[in-house]
């Protein structure tokens, strides 16, 4: 008998007041396999760059991310539901490095938000990246978040800055002209503080 497979365990659980329990754990490549496939084959999520992959290919994507040192994926869940695929890396390891001066304390992050069967409800981003940065954050050698969203994806680069993301350059990527966008650790209290 096949024993039951078991979510990794939790890297991070916060709650935050007005938006639910969130936590960050490690995305498992084969056990979270069909997850991740049906969230980033959706038209909505063209911009990961993965529409069209078959379940075999996001699995081996994501065993290939969880082999590395400098880059990892999470699946969040808000009160057990997963919402999110949040990723982190080295900036220095990525090719995102090459394309701007790379500050000592950077972390990346990319963050695809799960089909919400319509609008997410008001207020769902900002709670949900107040539990990421507080994940995030509390590594005190994190000083400044980095993210490059597609310099197309209007809608994103509106959240972000929403959320207290400052523009950045443009830059070129291999795949795509991204708008750097950047979080510093001075800004992200003021910017949770002012959450309602």
């Amino acid at each position: 008998m096949t024993a039951p497979v078991t979510a990794p365990e939790a890297v991070h659980r916060q709650t935050v007041p007005g938006f639910g329990t969130v936590t960050v754990r490690p995305l498992d490549p084969a056990g979270d396999a069909a997850l991740v496939h049906g969230w980033v084959n959706e038209e909505r999520s063209r911009f990961w760059g993965m529409v069209g992959h078959s379940q075999d290919e996001v699995r081996e994507i994501y065993a290939y991310v969880d082999s590395l040192d400098t880059h990892h994926a999470y699946i969040v869940e808000r009160d057990g539901t997963p919402v999110a695929l949040f990723q982190t890396y080295q900036p220095e390891h990525d090719p995102v490095g090459e394309c701007y001066p790379v500050q000592p304390g950077d972390l990346g992050v990319h963050l695809l938000l799960a089909p919400a069967g319509g609008e997410p409800a008001p207020g769902f981003t900002a709670g949900l990246v107040a539990a990421l940065m507080g994940y995030v954050f509390a590594d005190p050698a994190h000083r400044r978040v980095v993210a490059e969203p597609d310099a197309l994806n209007e809608r994103s680069i509106a959240r972000v800055l929403r959320t207290g993301f400052e523009l950045g350059p443009l830059i070129d990527l291999p795949d795509k002209r991204a708008q750097l966008v950047f979080l510093t650790r001075e800004s992200v209290a003021h910017v949770l503080a002012a959450r309602p």
